[in-house]
């Protein structure tokens, strides 16, 4: 019956607050993204600020939720190391006090989600749920994307407000931190430029794409050589894909 009660009281929170990194004077922490092939195991970390709040049962007050793209989340593990009903064996829970771990042993495709922990807290005698930021595990082998540069369109150019809108199209990459960034070439020099990067969309076959703009003034677009667009990844090879003047008249 304790055991239900604190499901209860885990869900119940889940649906009244929102995910937030912090509340109050607690703070929570989880890694950002981590990625794994599929059938190796993923060890993804929570650390709070303050040790959580711990009933005359020891039963640490830590859980975990897992929610796939276009769902709701779903508790996993409650009391730090208890599996919720109908969860698989392969995730376990271990941590005390402020440190806690979620792995995932032998990692399925359908692991791939967010994965977040949530910490209870009893400071000065007020009640204080806190949800950290959310780990995004991915799932699969590291695969470089293709990429694509499309020069701004003849009917942008041939408007009065002297704007060249460029686009770099990444295709079919893996895991989701690959960063899109933009080179100008201009009489034989090359410097950086920024540009605005959409979040990575995942397809059925769990690669990633996504896509980037230049917005350049139309004199800036007329003064270039090339331009190249460059995608980055942890220790993977650099992919780069350049756009010259010339493929353009």
């Amino acid at each position: 019956m304790k055991n239900m009660t604190l499901i209860s009281v885990l869900i119940w929170t889940l649906l009244c607050c929102c995910f937030t990194e912090s509340r109050g004077q607690v703070t929570v922490t989880q890694p950002g993204a981590l990625s794994s092939a599929v059938g190796g195991s993923a060890r993804i970390t929570c650390r709070t600020s303050q040790n959580v709040y711990v009933d005359g049962g020891n039963n640490h007050y830590l859980a975990w939720y897992q929610q796939r793209d276009g769902e709701k989340p779903k508790l996993l593990i409650y009391a730090a190391s208890t599996r919720a009903s109908g969860i698989p064996e392969r995730f376990t829970g271990s941590g005390s006090n402020s440190d806690f771990t979620l792995t995932i042993s032998g990692v399925q495709t359908e692991d791939a989600a967010v994965y977040y922990c949530q910490s209870f807290h009893y400071p000065n005698s007020q009640h204080v749920w806190t949800f950290g930021g959310g780990t995004r595990l991915d799932v699969g082998s590291d695969t470089r994307p293709t990429l694509r540069v499309l020069p701004p369109s003849r009917k942008e150019l041939d408007k009065d407000n002297g704007k060249a809108t460029l686009m770099c199209l990444a295709d079919k990459g893996f895991p989701s931190g690959w960063t899109l960034s933009w080179k100008v070439g201009r009489g034989g020099s090359i410097s950086s430029s920024s540009g605005d990067q959409s979040r990575g969309v995942v397809g059925k076959d769990g690669l990633y794409s996504w896509t980037s703009t230049l917005s350049l003034t139309k004199d800036q677009w007329t003064s270039l050589d090339s331009v190249t667009c460059e995608a980055t990844q942890g220790s993977q090879a650099a992919v780069s894909e350049t756009l010259s003047k010339g493929q353009c008249s």
